[in-house]
């Protein structure tokens, strides 16, 4: 309410039908000893109990909202490493580190969470409901809930095109974006700014993008294979039969792959050591796997 200035726009705000909002509003005032807003035509205003309460109030809900995020998170860990329970957005390198761990720990229960989506993947983590997360971050610009969760970088990649094996610039060892000005583009969506450095750098190399296609990365590799687009990947995209994947000169785009953990998780904190060196280890193993990366 006092935010909006509007008891409809806090309603709306919130989600609330009016009457509600106003029933939760008495029953404030009433425990607090007295009206907390002076409401009229014009909207709401604080009163002096009101600007105390609000005062106290900004200060009082953040550390409870963290308390219950410790409770929470508290709860769904567990002292020792007897399990891994990682999130990722990189499908090949995740599944590097998989394999590595299974191998590692054949009698630990390693589970997955996967989402295009590294925000989502970061509120299960702050949450204790995943042990790692392995996600990606464009150019220098800072994880999701950096101020909660603890960030190393894996790798610095420069993003490649993808193209069918029949295009005319499949033969090229690298290609400047300009000379696919024309084409239609396929990338899978995310919630950091990947897509405005994309279409910064068409910008900077006189073009905007004919469209770009937002899908799964399967589907992104399907509409490449059939020469309906060329599409975006990291330089450690695997293999795949029917496309090759070129740099671009200059490398305008990058990409970092990042380890996160929560810094008061016992367990991670106790494994941080052996998960970074297996993640490190895929990320090479995949640096290897891309001929045109290791070129």
């Amino acid at each position: 309410m006092a935010d909006t200035g509007s008891p409809t726009k806090a309603a709306a705000t919130l989600g609330l039908a009016q009457p509600a909002l106003s029933a939760q509003l008495r029953r404030i005032d009433k425990a607090l000893g007295g009206p907390l807003f002076d409401r009229d035509h014009t909207g709401a205003r604080p009163t002096l109990l009101g600007g105390l309460v609000l005062e106290r109030a900004r200060v009082v809900l953040p550390a409870v909202s963290e308390f219950q995020e410790e409770a929470v998170r508290f709860a769904n860990a567990r002292g020792t490493m007897e399990r891994f329970r990682l999130g990722g957005t990189h499908g090949p390198l995740l599944g590097g580190l998989v394999d590595r761990l299974v191998t590692a720990y054949p009698t630990a229960p390693v589970s997955t969470y996967t989402s295009w989506s590294g925000s989502e993947i970061a509120a299960q983590l702050v949450d204790g409901r995943l042990d790692f997360a392995l996600i990606g971050a464009c150019g220098e610009s800072p994880p999701p809930a950096n101020d909660r969760l603890t960030w190393q970088v894996i790798g610095v990649d420069p993003v490649f095109v993808m193209l069918p094996d029949s295009h005319p610039h499949a033969g090229g060892q690298e290609l400047a974006l300009a000379a696919l000005a024309d084409e239609c583009w396929a990338n899978v969506p995310g919630d950091g700014c990947f897509a405005d450095c994309f279409f910064g750098a068409c910008a900077r190399a006189g073009f905007s993008p004919v469209s770009v296609y937002g899908t799964d990365t399967a589907s992104v590799v399907h509409l490449v294979q059939v020469g309906r687009a060329v599409g975006l990947c990291r330089a450690t995209f695997p293999p795949a039969p029917g496309l090759v994947t070129r740099p671009i000169v200059g490398s305008p785009l990058s990409w970092r792959h990042l380890l996160g953990r929560h810094p008061r998780s016992a367990a991670a904190d106790a494994a941080v050591g052996a998960v970074s060196g297996h993640t490190r280890t895929a990320y090479a193993e995949a640096v290897k796997r891309s001929e045109s990366y290791t070129r």
